[in-house]
């Protein structure tokens, strides 16, 4: 597992707190910052975040609601959204990060309760 999903699967465990996560994110550089973008939008749509998953998600990450990927993000199609967030500009990258990596920590959560429930043999749900 790369250090960067182990990261996003933290958060989203609630084995590392969002301002860590934030912090290693805002220290790579653009190019970097934008491929974590990706995965964590590729892990949320592996976990059907829905626009409740967004709105809720919304809520913990901390970024005021009328700040663009909030905006964007409780909007449906939630993965068509989601996308447009990750094409906002590299000023817009950080506050990204905290709503996408939010949205996915909901959409994980209902995820593990449901489909993995019990006997998950997820190495990103398994992480020790």
């Amino acid at each position: 597992m790369k250090s960067s999903e182990r990261i996003i699967n933290e958060v989203a465990q609630g084995g590392r707190a969002l301002d860590d996560a934030v912090a290693w994110f805002s220290s790579l550089e653009q190019d970097q910052q934008r491929a974590v973008l990706h995965e964590v939008v590729r892990f949320a749509m592996q976990a059907n975040a829905s626009v409740e998953d967004a709105r809720e998600g919304l809520l913990r990450s901390g970024v005021k609601p009328t700040m663009t990927p909030a905006v964007l993000i409780i909007r449906e199609p939630t993965v068509e959204q989601m996308g447009k967030v990750i094409n906002l500009p590299p000023g817009e990258y950080v506050k990204s990060f905290r709503v996408l990596v939010s949205v996915f920590a909901v959409a994980d959560a209902r995820r593990r309760e449901t489909d993995c429930r019990g006997s998950c043999g997820h190495a990103w749900h398994n992480l020790s």
